[in-house]
């Protein structure tokens, strides 16, 4: 199998796993299971209580659920302010990172040099790269607050523990990150070398008529001896026939 196939196969495979990872992140937004606490008043009602970056949810046994928004977005604390802005980019990020890539990968040939969409694949690389991190701070973020207060003997407020939307948004970030290292490996290897390579340069040799010289050139080239110029033939065979001129005198005509 030549390379250029091999590296087109790790692109497709490489985008297909970057393009699950951020769809599992974007399905993680509107999913209310981020925190989740079970609280049992009597045997036969147990009220759950769950929520996410946008909402508070509470649920019972009997199938009736309610939600409710945030009342204030300014009394919120910063750390969802943060998490929210970092989810956010992780789903901006990743798109744009997929369009990047089908631009550049070598199976779509939309156009340019394979030197151009090289880079234009390893800039896609990057990208989802970018969109894993921030979706991988927001998670374990959101999950070492949950757990600092779960452990914490002081906090009095309800307790609430790990959702599930926390581990499919860790699946799906580790997918990106994954991706996008490897994708980034394998482009950047043909895409960040130099456009015009040079091999070491030996001497060669450039003789005339009265002086040699040396000079560097390329090491592809081989030593190339020129002689002189083919009208200093010319000037030296007048200059002899102007030296070896025959004279005449009177006895030779006698």
């Amino acid at each position: 199998m030549k390379y250029r196939t091999l590296v087109m196969y790790m692109e497709i495979g490489c985008f297909v796993s970057c393009l699950c990872g951020w769809i599992l992140v974007c399905s993680t937004l509107p999913t209310e299971y981020w925190t989740f606490s079970e609280v049992g008043s009597i045997v036969l009602t147990t009220s759950n209580y769950f929520s996410n970056l946008w909402r508070d949810c509470i649920s019972d046994t009997t199938g009736v659920s309610d939600c409710k928004d945030y009342p204030s977005m300014l009394a919120l604390p910063a750390y969802l302010h943060a998490c929210r802005a970092l989810a956010v980019c992780a789903v901006i990020t990743g798109f744009f990172g997929g369009v990047l890539t089908l631009i550049g990968m070598k199976c779509t040939k939309i156009g340019g040099s394979e030197l151009a969409n090289s880079r234009v694949t390893f800039a896609g690389a990057v990208t989802y790269l970018a969109s894993g991190f921030c979706g991988m701070i927001t998670y374990s973020w959101w999950a070492n607050r949950v757990v600092s207060e779960f452990v914490d003997p002081n906090f009095r407020a309800q307790k609430f523990e790990l959702g599930a939307a926390l581990f499919v948004g860790w699946g799906g970030a580790l997918l990106l990150i994954a991706g996008g290292a490897v994708l980034g490996y394998f482009s950047g290897r043909e895409g960040l070398k130099s456009s015009s390579p040079q091999g070491p340069r030996r001497p060669a040799t450039y003789a005339s008529a009265r002086t040699r010289r040396t000079y560097m050139v390329p090491h592809s080239s081989s030593r190339v001896t020129l002689g002189p110029p083919l009208f200093y033939e010319g000037r030296k065979s007048r200059a002899t026939r102007a030296t070896t001129r025959t004279t005449f005198n009177r006895d030779s005509f006698v």
